[in-house]
């Protein structure tokens, strides 16, 4: 029988030929194509040498990301130097939030529902907050969206709508709605919407509890409408519907200020010269529910992220083995930048242990690695096509400006 789309019979894009006249017809927006046509085109595909391979199902988010707790903090490990309480306690958070998911029949609990635990992370600034997140995102192949607490205001307010951190996420699932409802969230700068003061004021916190107000329904569990470009709503725009009762939130801040905080509530106030200096651990070892109220944050927000888990400030010894030991380090990312350019690059010890002392004065964590290295390799990197060949990074290069040591490419072994 003869397919027909309004008055206009339905035809294979690339032959012609009609509906009724193919076995089968596949259709996309607004174009067909045919069974026979279908085939020409494999052949062609094999001819070129391009495997072609049946597309392998893809399982439910709760069943792909059910790994154990161990399993997890492994992968972790692979690309995250140090940090192993934070890893635990995100490892066995996310193993449980998935077998939430999942919802596997248990005899005798059948009545039991497990609530939902967002995570909170709590450190300074370049610890790998945002890069324990992503990571986990990667190893449990669910999207994954960053969005900024502080660009965020109440509704009604310039800035952006608390939905739009769910645009984010949907478009980081190729606006697959399913997909999107089992991703991960990861809220920066959480820190930064804590109220301004205890008091009552005669102004309106609209950044400040405005937003934690707002976040509360999302986090928990709600039906929120969201427009897919992300922004503002507006009445005629079309909103996508995500239930959020199956997104996991990590929220991360340096919390700077929180360490006096715990300090008084143990009564061990700082005194006497340098007190302000000094650092304590405190913060991210000793901090309860109480003392991220009494930061700012609501209780409702706090009761919300029932899982903490702390970050120490890097030391020496943790940038040195973030340069050469994850999967990704810095080192190999610039070896392989060099290495389209044939250019074998090599770093002499000297020379890393004089970057991490750069990066440690910048006081930025490993994001200050980052930038010397940017620095360091700028020309490097600019004459690399131009003169292929062997070139070795001194400590004289990193510390005195001084040219790396160059050679012709030399052979491997």
């Amino acid at each position: 029988m003869s397919l027909r789309r309004g008055d206009e019979m339905i035809r294979c894009s690339f032959c012609g030929r009609a509906a009724h006249e193919a076995a089968s017809m596949v259709g996309g927006t607004g174009v067909y194509i045919c069974d026979r046509c279908i085939r020409d085109a494999a052949d062609i595909l094999r001819q070129d040498g391009i495997e072609m391979r049946p597309a392998t199902p893809r399982l439910p988010a709760p069943h792909r990301a059910r790994r154990s707790p161990l399993a997890l903090k492994r992968a972790l490990d692979e690309y995250v130097v140090g940090q192993d309480a934070a890893k635990r306690a995100l490892a066995v958070a996310v193993h449980n939030h998935y077998k939430r998911l999942a919802d596997d029949f248990v005899p005798g609990y059948e009545d039991v529902e497990i609530e939902k635990s967002n995570v909170l992370l709590v450190g300074p600034s370049g610890a790998g907050k945002t890069l324990l997140a992503r990571t986990l995102a990667r190893v449990l192949d669910v999207p994954f969206a960053i969005a900024d607490a502080t660009a965020l205001t109440e509704a009604g307010y310039v800035g952006d709508d608390v939905e739009s951190i769910l645009a984010h996420l949907l478009q980081a699932a190729d606006f697959n709605v399913e997909r999107a409802q089992h991703g991960i969230v990861y809220l920066d700068e959480i820190d930064k919407v804590a109220r301004r003061q205890d008091g009552p004021s005669i102004t309106r916190d609209v950044s400040g509890e405005g937003v934690q107000q707002a976040l509360l329904k999302i986090l928990e569990g709600t039906v929120a409408s969201v427009p897919p470009k992300g922004g503002r709503k507006h009445p005629e725009a079309q909103l996508v519907s995500i239930d959020t009762s199956h997104i996991l939130f990590i929220c991360g801040g340096a919390f700077e200020g929180l360490d006096a905080i715990v300090e008084r509530r143990r009564g061990r106030t700082p005194m006497g010269f340098g007190a302000g200096h000094r650092r304590t651990s405190a913060t991210t070892l000793d901090a309860k529910p109480e003392d991220f109220v009494r930061y700012g944050l609501i209780p409702e927000l706090v009761g919300r992220l029932p899982v903490a888990a702390a970050l120490h400030p890097l030391d020496d010894a943790a940038l040195r083995r973030i340069l050469t030991e994850p999967k990704n380090a810095l080192v190999r990312q610039y070896q392989k930048l060099a290495a389209m350019d044939g250019v074998s690059l090599a770093f002499d010890d000297d020379a890393l242990d004089a970057i991490v002392a750069q990066a440690k004065r910048l006081g930025t964590g490993a994001r200050g690695l980052r930038a010397v290295m940017e620095r360091l390799m700028l020309d490097v990197m600019f004459e690399a096509e131009a003169t292929p060949g062997y070139v070795r990074i001194t400590r004289a290069t990193v510390d005195d400006g001084m040219p790396p040591l160059r050679e012709p490419l030399r052979a491997a072994g």
